[in-house]
């Protein structure tokens, strides 16, 4: 400071780095390359036929073919060579892979078994032509109708009266399962009817008793097994009543009821047969416990029926017995005829 003035010597800045750094403007470097999609060329390459192709991995001097292997091998034992020609066929194959022969389809493993393979089953084609074949072997004509047989018998003609959806059943299975049935359950009724027939077709050959024979031409017994249905409807014609007992009250007089013998039809009579082993089988007691008591109660009362041990068998001959003691009342209540004036 010199007369009265003031010099003030200012500093420069200090120099910041940081400061300096943010100012500065980074800029990526451009890119020379194009940003156009290249497009590869693509070469095809095709040879020509006599020209050899490159060796796969399992070719040349690798492990060779299943049918060369065979080859191979019947070289050294002397066996019939396979045809190379003709490749190696898919059950020579399966015969040594029992895997791949689990998941083979059904036609090849029915031919491997020796079953007759799709090519050899015969068709209604081949029937019918082999059928005209026969008939002009035995001097016929080729034209003439041919007969080759149905799988399933041919419903007689004309057809009855009830023949609806319900017909292929048979009527004595159909009725002892409707009668089987308890508060609507068909299909309880059902299994039920399904095991009593079973047991008539597992259960050993029965013992007819002489002192009370079956239905005449019955088949013998060591053959009823082998048809459970046909067993089940001999039981049930052999103990079916001829008729019943009809009582009239009042016609003896006194208030005495008169008992009147009415002849039964072919339903009535194995219905009231069914009814009478139903009641026996209710009294028998069960072996066991479980869903299937009753209808192997029923099964052992069928069997003690073929067999001559049953009840039913005194039921039915003290009916019998009635009818014929009041045989004379049969006409009673029947309108008299008027003789001609």
């Amino acid at each position: 400071m010199t007369g009265g003035s003031i010099n003030v010597t200012t500093m420069p800045p200090r120099l910041n780095f940081y400061s300096a750094s943010r100012s500065l403007a980074i800029r990526a470097r451009p890119s020379i390359a194009s940003h156009q999609p290249r497009i590869a060329q693509i070469v095809s390459w095709r040879g020509f036929a006599e020209e050899k192709q490159p060796a796969g991995p399992n070719q040349g001097g690798g492990i060779g073919h299943v049918s060369e292997e065979a080859a191979d091998y019947a070289d050294v034992t002397g066996e019939t060579k396979p045809d190379l020609s003709q490749g190696t066929p898919v059950q020579e194959i399966l015969k040594r892979d029992q895997e791949g022969k689990e998941y083979a389809p059904e036609v090849i493993k029915e031919e491997m078994d020796g079953g007759k393979s799709a090519v050899d089953s015969t068709t209604f084609a081949n029937l019918m032509a082999l059928g005209q074949m026969q008939n002009i072997a035995e001097g016929g004509h080729g034209t003439d109708p041919v007969d080759v047989g149905h799988k399933y018998g041919v419903p007689e003609l004309p057809l009855p009266p009830n023949a609806n959806l319900h017909y292929r059943y048979d009527p004595v299975v159909e009725q002892v399962t409707n009668l089987l049935m308890r508060h609507g359950k068909l299909s309880v009724a059902q299994r039920n009817m399904a095991y009593i027939l079973n047991h008539l077709r597992t259960a050993p050959p029965p013992t007819p008793n002489p002192a009370r024979p079956l239905l005449p031409g019955a088949p013998p017994p060591s053959q009823l097994p082998l048809n459970p249905i046909g067993y089940l409807t001999l039981a049930i014609d052999s103990i079916a009543p001829l008729l019943r007992i009809r009582s009239q009250k009042g016609a003896a007089g006194g208030g005495n009821a008169l008992q009147i013998p009415v002849p039964l039809g072919l339903r009535q009579r194995r219905r009231t047969a069914i009814q009478w082993i139903l009641d026996a089988s209710s009294k028998k007691r069960s072996r066991g416990s479980g869903k299937g008591q009753f209808a192997q109660r029923v099964a052992d009362e069928i069997i003690s029926v073929v067999e001559g041990k049953s009840n039913v068998w005194e039921r039915r001959q003290i009916v019998h017995k009635t009818g014929t003691s009041s045989r004379a009342n049969v006409s009673y209540g029947q309108k008299r005829r008027r003789l001609p004036t």
